[in-house]
Formats: C-alpha cells, sequence, structure tokens
C-alpha cells in the first residue's frame, strides 16, 4: 500500500513485538494480538513527543484513554518515579498494524507471511493496470 501510494519506504515494529523472540512481556504479545486499530491512541502525554499507544495498557494504568490531557513537552520529568505510570513500562506503544497480527509466532513465520502477503500484493496490483502498447 505505501508504494502503490508513492511511498520509498515503509517500516513496521508492532508486529515484531509478538513474535517469540522479541523480549517483551507475555502480556504485552497478547495485548498487540487482541488489539485493532481503534485501540490505538495517539498522545504525547507520556514522553512529550507524540506517539501510538495501546488503549487497554492506558486504561490498565488507571487513565481514561479517551480523555488524556495534552502535554507541555517543556515540563516533562524523565526521572525514576514509580507514582506515575511510565511508558514502555506500564504504557504499551504500537501502531495500527496491529490489525492484522492474529498471534504470537517466530519472527522468521511473520517475516515469511509479510513477503507472501507482499508478493501478492504486487500481483494483484501488476494486473490491474493496463498493458502497455509498443
Amino acid at each position: 500500500a505505501a508504494q502503490v501510494l508513492g511511498a520509498d519506504l515503509a517500516y513496521m515494529g508492532s508486529a515484531f513485538i509478538a513474535t517469540q523472540e522479541a523480549n517483551a512481556q507475555a502480556d504485552y504479545k497478547e495485548m498487540i494480538v487482541k488489539s485493532g486499530a481503534s485501540d490505538i491512541v495517539y498522545t504525547n502525554l507520556f514522553t512529550g513527543v507524540p506517539g501510538n499507544y495501546l488503549k487497554h495498557s492506558i486504561s490498565g494504568a488507571g487513565l481514561d484513554p479517551d480523555n488524556l490531557p495534552t502535554s507541555d513537552a517543556s515540563k516533562m520529568n524523565f526521572g525514576t518515579s514509580r507514582e506515575k505510570p511510565k511508558a514502555w513500562r506500564d504504557i504499551w506503544g504500537a501502531g495500527q498494524s496491529v490489525t492484522a497480527v492474529k498471534a504470537v509466532v517466530p519472527a522468521a513465520e511473520r517475516i515469511a507471511q509479510l513477503a507472501r502477503e507482499y508478493d501478492d500484493a504486487l500481483a494483484s496490483i501488476a494486473a490491474l493496470r493496463p498493458a502497455r502498447t509498443p
């Protein structure tokens, strides 16, 4: 899809959090598997930099993901306070690609799946293009 829209590059990371080799908590991996695009919250509250986070990890930390304030990046405190929920420890990041993640699998399997889907998409796009005339 990124190439069809004209991009030269796209990246994904969320799908690889839900792999057996990822050094992430089992609950984090399962939350990715169970989440969809509507479960992603875009906010700058936790780090001062806008990012995507899993809605259920936000609510699990005792916050209302639908009513988060905007943070003032100039007043961010990156100390080691354990009182407040913290990005990556309590609030888990992920993007909209979680929608396509259906299981925790080995990374090699995830890569093979992505390669097959990419090849299939290219074939579908090629089939839609009109034939070139000499």
